[in-house]
């Protein structure tokens, strides 16, 4: 295995374009036309139609969908001392570094009698999805209970799919419970999305879905979010990504283990180096090949290093302009003077400093945030904080002179749109003012 590299001031745009193109995630209506099929079913057979995928997806038969005490206290002792502390640890980071980001409520006198507020409201109802298929990820369950957690929203369901002897993975049980969540449901996929958006005998509606997964997840997400009866969903995202922008000082086993720390997640995840050095690339290159032979997961680095590149660009400036056209999830700057390049950062979903700064630090435990817009949506979507919690509700309180005073501006705008009803509904008011009605 190997990577592609280009020389960028040889490629035409045609070139240029085709060097940051994403995997293919195929035929998209085909996805939607499955997700939509799931989502049919489960909304009309409820409990039952999720055993049924249970037994044909998963491969297991389940009595019951919702996790026991039992089966938490015995995920419990499936981890080791060393393997909880490492939780806890992760936990107080994030936690730390959410509790940050916590807005206050907003009361500000625009103009003599005229005040507008904001106030936080959680969400009533959130649903968090935890994959767990070739990789269980109880740091999934960190990155979006922590959240939910901090802002007080007060129904939390998880659900994740049921493992080959019906339970739900350990660690992710184990996960849920230090965030004091215990109402957790051993559902995957699509149907797990169905049944968070709309509810079953056993699964309660939700008001917004959160978490990462396959295309088909993906899809069933933005299908329930464009329903009115459904549920809204964090963002869209793809297979995951890293871009790392290296310079002649790096590291090339560094940056060929950050490449493929992300090219390991899936055969359609993309590692992409831009470097103003060619001996870099060439370096980096050969290291990929060689730690990759290392690596457990070889068959799906076969496919995945088909999507790595690597880029020789004249210069930083223009490594990062490349970087901001491609608009990557993570983004690594391994380079003598990495915070140099910071302002120039537009489009990324995360971003990680230096050569001690590896991607798996964001992953699991130094306190930001990995459920990241991926595929390109890092050009319009932030990662995942604690405001996608929360609702922002505004008010607005004015006073009969704040109303004599600012009422004539909102009387001209509405007849400048045509809308005279909303005209008249200040001209009465002022009418009633000038009449020498006060209440």
């Amino acid at each position: 295995m190997s990577m592609q590299i280009l020389d960028w001031s040889n490629l035409d745009a045609d070139g240029r374009i085709e060097a940051l193109e994403r995997p293919k995630l195929g035929s998209r209506a085909d996805v939607d036309a499955l997700a939509q099929s799931i989502i049919r079913e489960v909304r009309a057979d409820g409990d039952a139609a999720l055993k049924r995928f249970a037994s044909r997806f998963d491969r297991v038969e389940l009595a019951s969908l919702r996790v026991t005490p039992e089966e938490f206290d015995a995920a419990e002792q499936m981890l080791t001392d060393e393997q909880k502390e490492a939780l806890k640890t992760a936990i107080a980071n994030v936690r730390a570094f959410h509790a940050a980001q916590l807005a206050q409520p907003l009361s500000l006198e625009v103009m003599p009698g005229v005040r507008c507020e904001r106030m936080l409201r959680p969400i009533p109802a959130v649903g968090l999805y935890v994959p767990a298929g070739s990789a269980p990820l109880p740091s999934t369950v960190i990155m979006l209970a922590v959240p939910a957690d901090l802002v007080g929203c007060p129904q939390r369901v998880l659900c994740t799919p049921p493992t080959s002897d019906g339970s739900a993975n350990a660690a992710v049980l184990v996960a849920a419970r230090l965030c004091g969540i215990d109402t957790v449901f051993k559902v995957g996929g699509a149907q797990a999305i169905a049944a968070m958006a709309y509810g079953t005998e056993s699964i309660p509606k939700v008001d917004k879905i959160y978490g990462p997964g396959t295309a088909l997840t993906t899809a069933a997400k933005q299908l329930v979010a464009a329903d009115p009866a459904g549920a809204a969903c964090d963002m869209p995202a793809g297979p995951s990504e890293v871009l790392v922008i290296a310079d002649a000082e790096a590291d090339a086993e560094f940056v060929a283990a950050d490449l493929l720390a992300q090219a390991e997640h899936d055969t359609r995840a993309q590692a992409v180096l831009v470097t103003d050095s060619a001996a870099m690339a060439e370096a980096a290159t050969a290291a990929l090949t060689r730690q990759a032979a290392k690596l457990s997961r070889g068959a799906i680095l076969d496919e995945s290093t088909r999507n790595c590149r690597a880029i020789i660009v004249p210069d930083l400036a223009a490594a990062m302009a490349v970087s901001n056209v491609y608009a990557p999830e993570h983004l690594i700057i391994q380079t003598k003077d990495p915070r140099s390049l910071l302002d120039g950062v537009l489009n990324a979903g995360s971003v990680f400093l230096g050569p001690w700064s590896p991607e798996p630090m964001g992953d699991y435990c130094s306190g930001t945030n990995h459920v990241l817009p991926t595929y390109g949506y890092a050009r319009a979507y932030s990662g995942l904080s604690v405001a996608d919690f929360q609702k922002r509700i505004t008010v607005q309180e004015l006073t009969a002179p704040g109303l004599a005073a600012l009422g004539p501006v909102a009387e001209i705008i509405a007849k400048m749109e045509g809308l005279d009803a909303h005209a008249n509904a200040v001209t009465v008011r002022l009418q009633a003012l000038a009449a020498g009605k006060q209440t």
